[in-house]
């Protein structure tokens, strides 16, 4: 049994922000209110000065497993969503073998039982994500698939995403879609302005990503389903999905950590560390994404944690590949660029990193109450510290080196501690 002591316990789902005592037993929270230390618990956390909050949940990560374990697999994967606060994360089914049959998410979800937090899995939308066929989802719904999407490949075929989504909404689950038009992209991870010409190379334009987010967004008014825009990066694009929120499509939207604290010159300064798809746009869109997580029409932050080797990170700014790790950053990111800096409440920070992303995917997560399963975190969001060693496997990070704010002390998931800071451990 744990009793957390002394925390200022905010549950954005329900709007609870005060100083409580939290009860676990049994794997779920036995008890909210004040509460007397005694022998009968077997850990006792002090949280006074630090908050307890909902285990974060990622709608959107890539753990490489299985075909690209040298970059990450499940386990260092689970670790570094641990050390992050995560309890929940959802793998991208951009695997190899794809994640577009039974057998591979069979053997996906049987290895992650044993996992420390829950990872789940999308499942692809085509077979073998080449956009010609669909995959039979209802077979992958029923093996476990908690959505679908070919992130890292645009569905360019537009009668196939119609299908898509009939399919989706009668199944009752959402579709993701990584949107940029290959035929408008030069050169992927730069953005196509002032610092591509700089670096001598063509770049990727917004308009890539704003025409299928136009489409898709359509088509889901049309069909009526429900659909998620990956790590959105454009003002235009905060603007169309502002619009088609107001006709009434169901549309999601999330937006990454590095998005919002990043603007184009980091690939200056970082080099491939700061290349990504889509790539880190102007100052004028960094600021758009803000007033979208402001005013909610992005409903998510999402990592998507893309790790890559160091070796091929090190090659040109061409040749190395799109993506960054972004578990172990993520709520201090948010804590240091939009908290601090006043854009967001801490409340409502957290319920982009908990609430939005279990409603989008169905899940029984986000909130804090009696007798909900006991996935929490500690943390406290004055502590200042400095991004450099990693859980995961890889180090593809621009945040190497930055001083940030707010430190994850304990991760809890269903009742069991799966990550204690160093310096919790040490007083103990």
């Amino acid at each position: 049994m744990i009793l957390i002591k002394d925390g200022r316990v905010i549950d954005p789902k329900s709007g609870m922000d005060e100083p409580l005592d939290i009860i676990i037993r049994d794997g779920i929270i036995a008890g909210m209110g004040k509460f007397q230390k005694s022998d009968d618990y077997d850990t006792v956390i002090d949280a006074r000065g630090k908050v307890v909050a909902p285990g974060l949940i990622d709608a959107h990560v890539h753990f490489r497993d299985p075909g690209f374990t040298y970059k990450e697999d499940l386990e260092s994967g689970a670790r570094a969503a641990a050390a992050g606060g995560y309890t929940t994360v959802v793998c991208m089914a951009n695997t190899n073998p794809v994640v577009d049959c039974k057998e591979v998410l069979w053997d996906l979800r049987k290895r992650a039982a044993s996992l420390p937090i829950r990872v789940l899995n999308a499942a692809a939308v085509t077979v073998g994500l080449k956009s010609q066929r669909l995959t039979d989802m209802e077979a992958l719904k029923q093996a476990g698939a908690v959505g679908f999407t070919d992130d890292g490949i645009p569905i360019k075929n537009v009668q196939l995403v119609l299908e898509a989504m009939r399919k989706s909404k009668q199944l009752g689950v959402p579709l993701s879609f990584h949107e940029e038009d290959p035929d408008l992209v030069g050169s992927p991870g730069i953005n196509a302005g002032k610092i591509a010409q700089a670096m001598g190379v063509e770049g990727a334009s917004s308009l890539a990503e704003e025409t299928l987010i136009a489409r898709d967004c359509l088509l889901a008014l049309k069909t009526g389903a429900i659909i998620n825009i990956q790590h959105i990066s454009s003002k235009v694009s905060v603007e169309l999905i502002r619009m088609m929120k107001g006709l009434g499509a169901r549309v999601y939207a999330e937006v990454t950590p590095q998005h919002f604290s990043l603007n184009e010159e980091a690939v200056l300064e970082k080099g491939t560390l700061a290349k990504v798809n889509p790539p880190l746009r102007t100052e004028e869109d960094r600021y758009a994404l803000i007033q979208g997580l402001k005013d909610d029409v992005i409903d998510m932050i999402a990592t998507d944690h893309a790790p890559h080797s160091r070796e091929e990170k090190a090659k040109g700014i061409e040749e190395a590949p799109s993506g960054m790790i972004g578990l172990e950053t993520a709520l201090a990111l948010g804590i240091t660029y939009l908290v601090r800096k006043g854009h967001m409440t801490l409340p409502h920070l957290l319920e982009k990193m908990t609430v939005k992303p279990a409603e989008l995917y169905q899940l029984d997560g986000g909130s804090l109450k009696v007798g909900a399963r006991a996935d929490l975190i500690v943390f406290d969001e004055r502590e200042k510290w400095v991004a450099e060693r990693f859980h995961s496997k890889s180090e593809n990070s621009p945040f190497i080196g930055s001083e940030l704010v707010g430190k994850i002390k304990y991760t809890i998931c269903s009742g069991q501690v799966v990550y204690m800071d160093e310096e919790e451990n040490h007083e103990s």
